[in-house]
């Protein structure tokens, strides 16, 4: 009976010490927005006395905003940079999601394009469902391969693969995972990656983000959250544990939860530590009328704000050129 008290007694003061964050994610199944779901079933955030509360919304991302979330994961960067300098939001951004981007271009497997060099005046999709930026990767690409294609704008990406299959667009855009499984049933190829081009490769595109009365008063928790998913993202990228529980979560097959991790994924693109390619960011962002002048660099250090890995015990802010 002593024992069990005890033991009751330590479970209700670890209890205690744990701090619940509630967290808006942009969409449920994506691998660099699983983070969260996977190192919490791993009991990762738990070890670092995070529990945390889910919700998968892209309208719930305001709740940041008006302070009734803690952080908001994969948020479009060019979309807090609006938010922040034109409309005045108490926003803060606490780290990067994504760098790069995992859109992909595809023709139906009976096309003659081999390569976006064939595409020789085609018509090639874009949507503006895969993000307020990832609309303008077909200009990149088309800008770096230099090829005469005509965009076109198309619906969502099971609307677009419609368009490709039924012939009415030469080339498809999507995000993977969407039409992996195409690919591997030979309905589709693929004939170019974001990853090839250049200027999609070394800007982040999404961000974590936090209110900024959260990030002032709440700098320990945060720095607790960080640290766990630093780690959970250094388990998906070691663990064929973490494959099995991503296909579960994601409802896609382990193979695919592999590609996706191995091909399209890359570790260094989840990393939490940097803004990349920030001055190149805020330049597309007045081009593009998000706003109407860069950001200073006060203004940059009061937004962008990052707590450093457990090895360094400060509280820095990072934004690299």
């Amino acid at each position: 009976m002593a024992a069990t008290i005890a033991l009751l007694l330590g479970n209700t003061a670890n209890a205690a010490t744990e701090d619940q964050l509630k967290i808006v994610i942009d969409e449920r199944g994506p691998w660099d927005l699983a983070a969260p779901e996977l190192g919490q079933q791993a009991g990762i955030f738990k070890k670092h006395g995070i529990i945390l509360d889910l919700t998968y919304s892209e309208a719930e991302k305001e709740a940041v905003v008006a302070g009734n979330a803690d952080i908001g994961v994969g948020i479009d960067l060019m979309e807090v940079l609006r938010a922040y300098a034109t409309k005045g939001a108490p926003v803060r951004i606490i780290g990067a999601n994504m760098t790069g981007s995992v859109n992909y271009w595809y023709v139906a497997t009976s096309s003659p394009i081999k390569t976006v060099k064939d595409i020789r005046g085609g018509t090639i999709a874009y949507s503006k469902s895969g993000g307020e930026s990832s609309q303008y990767d077909v200009f990149d690409l088309i800008d770096q391969y230099r090829v005469k294609a005509r965009p076109v704008l198309t619906g969502g990406e099971a609307a677009t693969l419609h368009q490709v299959m039924s012939g009415k667009i030469d080339v498809g855009w999507a995000r993977a995972p969407f039409g992996l499984d195409a690919v591997e049933h030979d309905q589709i190829r693929i004939v170019a990656k974001s990853k090839d081009v250049s200027k999609i490769r070394v800007k982040t595109s999404t961000v974590m983000i936090a209110n900024a009365d959260m990030v002032a008063s709440r700098k320990e928790v945060l720095a607790r959250f960080l640290q766990a998913y630093r780690e959970t993202i250094d388990w998906m990228y070691a663990d064929a544990a973490a494959l099995k529980a991503y296909a579960e979560f994601a409802g896609v097959s382990e193979g695919i939860a592999r590609r996706l991790r191995e091909e399209f994924f890359k570790k260094e693109m989840l990393s939490t530590d940097n803004i990349v390619g920030l001055s190149g960011t805020l330049k597309d962002a007045v081009r593009l009328k998000y706003i109407v002048v860069p950001l200073s660099k006060k203004q940059l250090s009061e937004l962008i704000q990052i707590t450093a890995p457990a090895k360094a015990s400060s509280w820095f802010r990072i934004f690299s050129p």
